[in-house]
């Protein structure tokens, strides 16, 4: 038996396990296909990574909470083929109930595989539009959950959390780059430092009352939701990020990735453009899934969270820069300079767009 399949028969398998090989490319968690005998079904076995999710008991029980939710309101309307539509995490055949298991210092779990369902790494309008309407549905049958999730990352998405972090590391420069250059790099700085407290203001929104957290998948991209043979959203999937937080933060770490046409470390800065189509397919879909619960505040800053992303990421990329590259992974020294270039050009896109973004909104 090799260790897969000793791992794998921790838990409760409706069969007999056949094969386990890899699935899938994902770069947080390991995953692999178990493929079980005699018509029983198949699983997902995963890995998580520890070294991000450090609190595992509360990952699993925000997940637990959250598609037995979703399974209820998928009951409660009368679904059918309801193990498509949600996933489905299976406990320990220990008797525990619990959906994770500890073996040789690493945690598992395992859930049933969705078979004849496939995702796309496609993004066009048809697909935003999916992709919006997918997510604010998701959100939407969150809205009423009578359980308290967790932060499986605390802070994920907190500016003024990420302007502290700027700060601290130019402060201290211990890699000597920002005093080894202080002409791009002293203007870059001023340029965040101009619209760091504007783009804060989520969390001012928040304390002053006007901003609720939601439950929100914080990882908005299209190969998060599983579609059926016919082009149908079955259901959204990858629920390691859903915490509370502003729904800013599915609606603008999406459009962040999608609208742009050009990856975030592409040094052609002439063709980063805030993609207007793309906003206008993910804004469509997202307002039809969230009309029963959005409120006029969160609606009427969609505008600012589609700039406040690329702000974000553009700060975090500079910080890590001037910090000697000790977070993201690079490939050449200026890697995380380009990538700060990028955001920065996409943010000012964006943020030039903010009028059009409003008007259009105006008419959903």
């Amino acid at each position: 038996m090799t260790e897969l399949e000793s791992i794998a028969g921790l838990f409760a398998l409706a069969g007999k396990v056949q094969q386990i090989t890899p699935l899938g490319e994902g770069l947080i968690n390991d995953t692999y296909k178990v493929v079980t005998q005699a018509g029983a079904p198949d699983y997902v076995l995963q890995r998580i990574n520890y070294s991000i999710f450090t609190d595992v008991p509360l990952l699993q029980r925000n997940i637990e909470a959250v598609t037995g939710h979703i399974r209820g309101k998928l009951e409660a309307a009368g679904e059918s083929d309801i193990d498509r539509k949600v996933l489905k995490f299976i406990p320990l055949k220990d008797g525990s109930e619990k959906t994770y298991a500890l073996a040789e210092g690493k945690y598992w779990r395992v859930s049933q595989f969705i078979s004849d369902a496939y995702t796309y790494q496609t993004v066009d309008p048809k697909y935003s539009e999916f992709a919006g309407e997918a997510f604010g549905n998701f959100e939407a049958m969150l809205a009423d959950i009578p359980d308290t999730l967790g932060e499986t990352i605390p802070d994920f998405h907190n500016m003024e959390l990420r302007l502290r972090q700027l700060r601290e590391a130019v402060s201290c420069d211990r890699t000597g780059r920002l005093a080894a250059d202080p002409g791009e790099l002293h203007a870059i700085l001023s340029e965040m430092e101009d619209h760091g407290e504007e783009m804060c203001r989520a969390e001012r929104l928040h304390r002053e009352g006007k901003l609720p957290k939601r439950i929100c998948h914080c990882d908005t991209k299209v190969n998060n939701m599983m579609f059926d043979s016919q082009g149908k959203v079955l259901c959204v999937i990858d629920l390691d990020t859903v915490m509370p937080s502003f729904v800013f933060s599915d609606f603008g770490d999406f459009l962040r990735t999608a609208a742009n046409p050009v990856p975030e470390d592409s040094p052609e800065l002439e063709r980063v453009d805030f993609d207007m189509s793309i906003f206008r397919a993910f804004a469509a879909g997202y307002i039809r899934g969230t009309r029963s619960f959005l409120t006029g505040v969160e609606r009427e800053n969609l505008p600012y969270a589609a700039c406040l992303f690329p702000f974000m990421q553009a700060v975090r990329f500079f910080a890590d820069y001037i910090n000697g590259d000790t977070y993201y992974k690079t490939s050449y020294p200026e890697h995380n300079l380009v990538r700060t270039r990028n955001q920065m050009a996409l943010f000012r896109s964006a943020l030039s767009k903010v009028p059009e973004m409003t008007a259009f909104l105006g008419t959903l």
